[in-house]
């Protein structure tokens, strides 16, 4: 094999997806088909949970502000502005930070821990028997010519015009675009903030400062018809569109780059066929609300990354890859659902009013108000682990686990800097001695902590656990109150069958 895994697409997705690979110790190959990156900046920002993820993996301070990134607690569904720290944890993301440096960030995460990342290679080729097989293998172009690679797995996050995907036959099944909606970052204006967005009879517009002399807008006009992915925009025609909506002329400025998007909603069908995966936009694509969609390619690859590998390096079997699409395909749908819906409300013009006034009133209420945050945040996500023995009943179980100050034998640490090495973590917070015993068969899988939660609101945070077992994506997989009833059925299910001996 040339590697254990071959990934496809050095965006976001694939480069987080590389770093998790390699914490778990699997050899794994990036393959991009561009010879550099754009360096374009794209999405600015990623949502709460994509930051938690970021933290989770010790990466924060690499972006440049410490541990602490600007976020804002005011946020938006669907242009309908509220408070999003009503839900605890909660804010509108990270904001500000251009798309390339979250990849350069990324790349040298992965590159630092072993992955080995090839620009200008494209796939062209997908071998038969990647159903049944013990391995795929693909043809692909390189500055040197064609060449043939084999390894165990093959991903793609090569985005909405996925080659794997449709290498491997998978359906994406959704909408057709039905508008076309233009982005840029424009030079030489002074343009008013508008950061959330501001709805205008015309259209939509965004406008926020990137750095000195340079602006992200986003033009979304009424009636622009859809178009073609291989159509090209010119700053001509964002101009027009600009001043159509607004009345500003900025036709006298110019643009680093401009493109468009549109609101085409499409799922992959599967997220694992045989051993082929697909994470990011390549397994779906929306209308970008919120910097959603780099967020959930990033959460893809925390909650595939330490199962693949597990399942490569042998152990775990191929029942916890399975999980991947179980637990992901349904937060892939209720990304599309949302996006969908906040679309509606944001670029209906006159006819979607009354529903927005509608959802204006009831964010006057706080059980509305955490509810939105949760689903623009992905703080709401709660996977299916019910059926592991234990308490499934416990508010837990499924949910991440956020960030909580804890105290232990070695002093101050907290919740997150305890999932910096990938691995799981028995968090002990009673001193139960035969915690220990009973997970001693995974050492080197699961870390056990023995530890204090300092926070005031600890007691309602774990509701009466007096244990929890963390997946290496921050996930709780067990709670225990008292006794270690159900752990090895948590413990071998999610960290594979129990050492010998």
């Amino acid at each position: 094999m040339d590697a254990d895994v071959i990934v496809v697409g050095a965006g976001p997705t694939g480069l987080m997806l590389a770093g998790e690979l390699r914490l778990g110790g699997a050899e794994v190959i990036v393959l991009d088909k561009l010879a550099e990156p754009t360096g374009q900046s794209r999405g600015l920002g990623f949502t709460a949970r994509a930051m938690e993820i970021f933290d989770q993996r010790g990466l924060l301070p690499r972006f440049g502000q410490g541990e602490t990134l600007e976020t804002s607690p005011v946020g938006h569904f669907g242009g309908v502005q509220f408070d999003f720290t009503t839900l605890e944890g909660a804010h509108f993301g990270a904001r500000g930070i251009p798309q390339s440096q979250t990849e350069a960030v990324l790349a040298e995460w992965a590159t630092d821990r072993g992955a080995e990342i090839h620009r200008g290679c494209e796939v062209l080729g997908l071998a038969d028997g990647f159903l049944d097989g013990d391995h795929v293998e693909v043809t692909v172009g390189t500055p040197d010519g064609v060449r043939q690679l084999r390894a165990r797995y093959l991903v793609g996050c090569d985005g909405g015009k996925s080659t794997v995907r449709k290498l491997a036959g998978i359906d994406f099944p959704g909408t057709e675009a039905t508008r076309a909606m233009f982005l840029a970052d424009v030079t030489g204006l002074d343009l008013k903030p508008r950061y959330l967005g501001e709805a205008l009879p015309n259209g939509m517009v965004m406008a926020a400062p990137l750095k000195e002399g340079v602006h992200r807008i986003i033009v979304c006009p009424h009636g622009a018809a859809a178009r073609s992915a291989d159509d090209t925009v010119t700053f001509e025609e964002v101009a027009k569109a600009w001043e159509h909506i607004t009345g500003e002329d900025i036709s006298g400025g110019g643009a680093e780059w401009v493109s468009f998007f549109s609101d085409a909603t499409r799922q992959a069908a599967e997220y694992k066929r045989g051993r082929v995966l697909l994470a990011g936009d390549a397994a779906h694509i929306h209308l970008p609300a919120g910097g959603q969609g780099l967020s959930a390619g990033v959460q893809d690859a925390a909650n595939l990354g330490w199962k693949l590998a597990a399942v490569v390096t042998g152990r775990a079997g191929e029942a916890l890859l399975d999980t991947y699409h179980s637990e992901r395909y349904p937060v892939g749908r209720r990304l599309l659902m949302n996006t969908r819906a906040q679309g509606m409300v944001f670029l209906g013009g006159d006819q979607a009013e009354p529903l927005r006034r509608i959802i204006t009133e009831l964010t006057s209420y706080d059980t509305v108000r955490r509810h939105l945050a949760g689903i623009v945040s992905h703080l709401d996500i709660r996977y299916d682990v019910t059926d592991d023995a234990g308490d499934a009943a416990h508010p837990l179980l499924g949910r991440r686990l956020g960030k909580l100050p804890l105290t232990g034998a070695d002093g101050e640490t907290d919740t997150f800097r305890l999932l910096h090495a990938g691995r799981g973590v028995l968090l002990d917070l009673a001193g139960n001695a035969g915690l220990r015993e009973a997970a001693a068969a995974w050492t080197g899988r699961v870390d056990v902590v023995t530890a204090t939660a300092t926070t005031a609101d600890r007691d309602t945070v774990f509701a009466g656990a007096e244990a929890v077992l963390v997946r290496p994506d921050g996930h709780v997989a067990w709670t225990g109150a008292g006794g270690a009833d159900g752990l090895d059925t948590a413990l071998a299910r999610w960290f594979g069958a129990p050492a010998e001996g």
